[in-house]
């Protein structure tokens, strides 16, 4: 495996998640396959079970791990080509991926949306930027349009506390005060199109996400419909995508109650607004995974550095 940009990246994902719960159970296996190797870790927006997860995970295999905050600590970086830099930018991509190329054999990015301009976040000037210009491979820590490792971690939650033949997963829209990305929302439902399930995505009018990811899902707008029979709830807040990256209400109606929840799971990637996004009696339950689910990202970034360092070979 070249890069880790996508869930698809992964081909077979049964079978990478067989191997990433493997490692789970005997996490220093490969600790030699880093050895002499190092990792960077480029943040460009704050972060808690990303940079300690894919830091424990690069540190299982050996690995040296430098980490940059790019919001504090790194020259502002010009993408565009052509571009007379009077300004505030000092630093062109071109150069910043090069010379970071020459400093470690893997990097790792975190480049949240803006939630400005559609057609830019899109273009995920970021993590392309870096992935036409370094020499090394590059993986996904959440970009503007997706987040693969959560996705990755939340197939190994799904499997080891839902192991049905055919459950139902919802994936429902909560209400939250900020606009937030729809780069969970989108991985997620990458890889739910890769399982044996029956999935459905709950939000409010004018709240569906972008239909090229959501084709063929089935979409419901009454959330009490959707949850009916659930056996697993993911809930995810995310902006407007055809009014793009505005809040156009906050219904606190949608919020993931105890009643609403009923006999199913309960899923977020966290960080979550308690009272606002989920009452407590759901978080402080047994039925909530959130505390797996963030123990899983060590093991699915482990498992993508581990077939990446495999490929240097």
């Amino acid at each position: 495996m070249k890069h880790y940009l996508s869930i698809t990246d992964l081909g077979d994902l049964e079978t990478a998640v067989r191997e990433a719960i493997s490692l789970k159970k005997n996490p220093y296996a490969f600790e030699k396959l880093g050895k002499q190797k190092t990792i960077c870790l480029l943040f460009f927006n704050n972060s808690l079970r990303t940079r300690l997860s894919t830091q424990k995970a690069a540190a299982n295999l050996g690995l040296n791990v430098m980490v940059m905050n790019f919001g504090t600590e790194g020259w502002q970086l010009e993408y565009n080509d052509g571009t007379i830099m009077d300004e505030g930018k000092s630093e062109h991509i071109r150069e910043a991926a090069q010379v970071v190329s020459q400093y470690a054999d893997i990097i790792a990015i975190r480049a949240f949306a803006g939630l400005l301009d559609k057609e830019e976040d899109e273009a995920e000037i970021v993590l392309n930027g870096f992935k036409k210009f370094a020499s090394i491979p590059i993986v996904n820590m959440e970009s503007s349009v997706a987040h693969p490792l959560q996705a990755l971690a939340d197939a190994i939650t799904l499997h080891e506390h839902c192991q049905m033949e055919r459950p139902k997963v919802v994936l429902s829209w909560a209400p939250h005060p900020k606009a937030l990305p729809h780069a969970v929302a989108n991985s997620f439902i990458s890889m739910m199109q890769l399982q044996k399930a029956e999935f459905v995505i709950a939000n409010p009018i004018g709240y569906d996400l972008n239909p090229e990811i959501t084709k063929d899902c089935q979409i419901v707008h009454d959330q009490e419909r959707a949850l009916e029979n659930a056996n697993l709830v993911y809930v995810k807040n995310w902006s407007s995508y055809a009014n793009y990256g505005r809040v156009l209400h906050q219904n606190p109606a949608w919020m993931m109650t105890k009643e609403k929840l009923g006999a199913a799971k309960f899923m977020h990637c966290l960080p979550v607004r308690r009272n606002v996004v989920v009452n407590d009696t759901v978080l402080n339950s047994d039925q909530s995974l959130v505390i797996a689910q963030a123990n899983n990202r060590t093991w699915a970034a482990q498992l993508v550095i581990k077939r990446i360092l495999e490929s240097l070979k």
